[in-house]
């Protein structure tokens, strides 16, 4: 990991206070409803839960959680993985993951290795787990968000809430912003940056090529940093999915692209040597940069987004 990735990655994982405020726990009146134990309620997508003051043995079950946990200074005792065999995370320091245990994969938790580890607290989202919700709650208290992606700022307040690091959530806020402030220097400034048109394209192996919309992680970031988009994405949606043949879609000033699986069979060798990509208005300037697709399509929460801003500035500058 590299110097300004290491220092970023502290940052983020140390304003922002009225922001924390906009959801997570009921506050005094919770904490008296529950007689001032060691607990306290609060509200989610699924209702309210009671959850303990200070969690110690935390699970884990999408990337999100997992990114909000280790920015936060909590190792999980359990996480999922985003496919079978693959690590808990690419980008996200090796000793914050040390006895970590894998609980199965996004979407497919194990029950029994969860239930195993003895959890005081679960962390997931109604749009990974609501069918587990139920087999969930009889293990331990659990927390969910609606989703995961482009309101992944929010989720990470209510996570915040719920492991107790408020505090640490500011620093991570303010880091973030600083590195918001960074990225659009290295683009020319505020003015330059709205006039700079920058697009994501991402090649998926089985599947057509996807343009990422506002409604993404990625495209969360972009609006943060008030860059030009391209006027086909620059709208509520997921991706604009093109076939090779349509590839000019993606034309702006600046392309971040990544690849999901072989590049051969994911189209991105064929679609990137042809002469459609070729007459792309960034592709003739230079200025387009192959990204990490794990890091950008998995790398949901703050100490990821500083890693992405990371490297968005060093590839403007």
């Amino acid at each position: 990991m590299s110097t300004t990735r290491t220092r970023r990655t502290a940052a983020f994982a140390a304003v922002a206070a009225l922001t924390l405020s906009a959801c997570g726990s009921d506050g005094d009146d919770a904490k008296k409803s529950d007689g001032g134990g060691d607990t306290r309620t609060v509200t989610t997508v699924m209702g309210k839960v009671k959850v303990p003051n200070e969690p110690k043995r935390v699970v884990v079950l999408d990337t999100d959680a997992l990114d909000s946990a280790v920015t936060l200074g909590v190792t999980p005792v359990g996480a999922v993985t985003s496919e079978g065999g693959a690590p808990l995370s690419t980008y996200l320091p090796e000793d914050k993951l040390k006895g970590v245990k894998k609980v199965g994969l996004i979407a497919e938790p194990n029950l029994e290795a969860i239930h195993g580890l003895d959890p005081d607290l679960i962390i997931s989202s109604k749009a990974r787990d609501e069918k587990n919700y139920d087999e969930l709650t009889k293990i331990a208290p659990t927390v969910f968000t609606e989703t995961t992606g482009p309101d992944w700022r929010k989720n990470f307040t209510l996570h915040a809430d719920v492991l107790g690091k408020k505090d640490e959530a500011a620093k991570a806020v303010a880091g973030y912003e600083k590195a918001i402030g960074e990225v659009t220097t290295a683009l020319g400034g505020a003015g330059k940056a709205a006039k700079t048109k920058v697009g994501f394209v991402r090649f998926l192996e089985g599947a057509d090529t996807r343009l990422y919309m506002n409604d993404t992680f990625v495209g969360s970031i972009l609006k943060d940093l008030k860059v030009g988009r391209p006027a086909n994405v620059d709208k509520t949606g997921f991706s604009l999915d093109v076939s090779p043949e349509r590839i000019n879609e993606a034309d702006s000033d600046v392309i971040f692209y990544s690849t999901y699986g072989d590049p051969a069979k994911a189209k991105e060798t064929s679609i990137t040597g042809g002469a459609l990509w070729k007459r792309l208005g960034a592709v003739k300037s230079g200025k387009t940069y192959k990204v990490d697709d794990s890091l950008w399509m998995l790398g949901i929460g703050y100490t990821g987004a500083g890693q992405i801003l990371d490297q968005m500035r060093e590839q403007l500058s």
